[in-house]
């Protein structure tokens, strides 16, 4: 097989794909019964034309009978005239009408025979167009019945084409909830964690912490403040009976209870100063430890 005939080879299998493909089998049907239906019709143009050829000739037939029937008399009654010359030539002439009479009957015989061969070939035509208008019609319903069903069935199962790109667009779509949800989180994770710090404030984390610290020992002081007010008579009465109790260990008492607030301060200030340092891993690396040591000692030093 030489190039050019492969090459048209494989052009005409291409397009043979494509028609495949563009293809619908009811259209092709209908087409079908049409192209049928116009040969019928074709059909039954031949056989009027052919019965029209026929009557013409029929036409000429009967006259020429009649001019047959003319030359007969004419032959007689030249005849009866003495002119056997007359005679003669109305026979003559009544021999020729009777040759053409014979052509034209065998002419019409002819035509006769066609026109009959071809009105039984339109009914056998036409019987089997009504057949294959029947037969298209159950293929165009099987056709129709089976693409509705390939659609639910590409529809349930999701194998489609437009289905398809719907279940490509949910995945991209979940894709990008998952990665913002991840980022959202991942920003809650950073700002908790004191890592962003607030561009419109020049505290650092550990100011904040501290300002947090003095806000709680506020609210705190002030609700011990409030408990006092609300039950002032019965911390009254039990300040009597303590004091009714014994004078002489109300003086170490006080003592030992000034000493327990002094130390409850410093471990106040140890855990602030500690805490502090802890959530600040970030800065400790850059800080000796024994400056911070200093000034820890210092900060105890002025709360004593």
């Amino acid at each position: 097989m030489g190039i050019i005939s492969r090459a048209s080879y494989v052009v005409r299998s291409k397009i043979n794909a494509v028609l495949n493909r563009a293809e619908d089998p009811s259209e092709t049907l209908d087409y079908s019964y049409e192209q049928l239906r116009d040969q019928l019709q074709d059909v039954k143009q031949g056989i009027a034309d052919l019965t029209t050829q026929k009557k013409r000739l029929e036409i000429q037939k009967r006259r020429l009978e009649e001019n047959v029937e003319k030359h007969n008399e004419q032959a007689r009654e030249a005849v009866q005239q003495d002119r056997d010359d007359l005679a003669r030539k109305a026979l003559e002439k009544k021999k020729q009408k009777m040759s053409q009479i014979e052509g034209l009957e065998s002419q019409i015989a002819e035509l006769q025979n066609q026109q009959d061969r071809l009105v039984e070939q339109k009914n056998t035509l036409q019987s089997r167009i009504e057949e294959f208008r029947t037969k298209k019609e159950t293929m165009k319903a099987r056709y129709e019945a089976a693409e509705a069903s390939t659609k639910v069935s590409e529809a349930m199962t999701g194998a489609g084409d437009e289905f398809e790109d719907v279940g490509r667009a949910i995945e991209r779509a979940e894709e990008r909830t998952e990665d913002m949800e991840a980022r959202s989180q991942a920003m809650d994770e950073l700002q908790e964690s004191g890592a962003f710090d607030d561009v419109l404030s020049d505290k650092d984390q550990i100011d904040r912490e501290l300002e947090q610290l003095s806000t709680d020992s506020s609210v705190d002081a002030e609700l011990d403040t409030l408990k006092g007010e609300m039950g002032k008579g019965t911390t009254e009465t039990e300040s009597e009976s303590e004091s009714a109790s014994g004078s002489g260990s109300g003086s170490g008492s006080g003592s030992a209870d000034t000493a327990s607030e002094d130390a409850e301060v410093d471990m106040d200030v140890d855990t602030d100063v500690d805490t502090a340092d802890v959530d600040a891993n970030g800065d400790d690396a850059l800080v000796d430890d024994s400056e911070v040591e200093a000034e820890l000692e210092e900060l105890k030093e002025d709360e004593k």
